[in-house]
């Protein structure tokens, strides 16, 4: 641990698995004191908050899309820990659908979770950041925010429009100490990503193959993101905002299928 979060307390939304779990681990590591969340306790959930520790980890559960259980999750946040300096936007969706086969339901889970969801968290966490004077958001976007695939549908209309908050927000918050930047990811081997790889009739090769449509030649990890997130977040990127930074491995640089 190098301390690179000391004295910091950091929310991070959809925090149980994956990249949000990555992240929240690393923080913890530099020293934050860590707000994680899920919509559910589940055994995941359990799981990293005894991982964590009770003395510099907190849980609460919160459904993002609604705006009044986020206004209590930073509630809760600043009466444990006294302070928010930092809000990573981890939690979300994958909604890919033919558009008019989508139905108003999943047009709105996937806006609802992806964009307005992030924008709920913001607008709990601004006022006490605005108060001491000073904060980092990170929004997890994604190359889809970058480049269109055929058949995904509409979560790139969500991605886009996060990075589109995330630049908006930024702007309007720097002259008063909050930056606000995103990440994009890439390929990343979460849970979700593992499970669908073995899905395929042969996993491995789905995997070389996905692999070697990538520049470098081999698959993110969650570890990759929360480094850039780790740099966005820390006092480090003090002049960086308003921007998005890919972690893809150069994939959304060349064209591919």
């Amino acid at each position: 641990m190098n301390g690179r979060l000391e004295g910091k307390v950091a929310i991070v939304t959809g925090s149980t698995m994956g990249i949000g779990a990555a992240v929240a681990r690393r923080f913890a590591r530099e020293g934050a004191r860590v707000v994680i969340n899920s919509h559910v306790i589940d055994a995941a959930a359990r799981a990293l908050q005894e991982e964590l520790g009770s003395a510099r980890s907190l849980f609460v559960q919160a459904d993002i899309t609604d705006s009044a259980a986020v206004e209590r999750l930073a509630g809760r946040a600043l009466a444990h820990f006294g302070r928010i300096d930092i809000l990573v936007n981890n939690a979300g969706v994958n909604v890919f659908a033919d558009p008019l086969e989508l139905d108003t339901e999943g047009w709105r889970r996937c806006l609802g979770l992806d964009l307005e969801g992030a924008w709920n968290a913001c607008r709990a966490v601004l006022p006490a950041m605005l108060a001491q004077g000073g904060g980092s958001i990170v929004n997890i976007a994604s190359v889809h925010g970058h480049k269109i695939i055929k058949g995904c549908f509409p979560y790139p209309v969500a991605k886009h429009g996060l990075i589109g908050l995330t630049r908006s927000l930024g702007v309007e918050y720097a002259a008063r100490g909050i930056r606000v930047n995103s990440i994009s990811p890439g390929l990343i081997l979460t849970e979700r990503i593992e499970a669908w790889l073995a899905g395929f009739p042969d996993p491995e090769a789905e995997r070389r193959r996905q692999a070697a449509l990538l520049p470098c030649g081999w698959i993110g990890e969650p570890d990759d993101v929360a480094n850039a997130a780790l740099f966005l977040a820390s006092d480090e990127a003090r002049f960086v905002n308003a921007t998005d930074l890919l972690v893809d491995g150069g994939r959304s640089q060349v064209y591919h299928d």
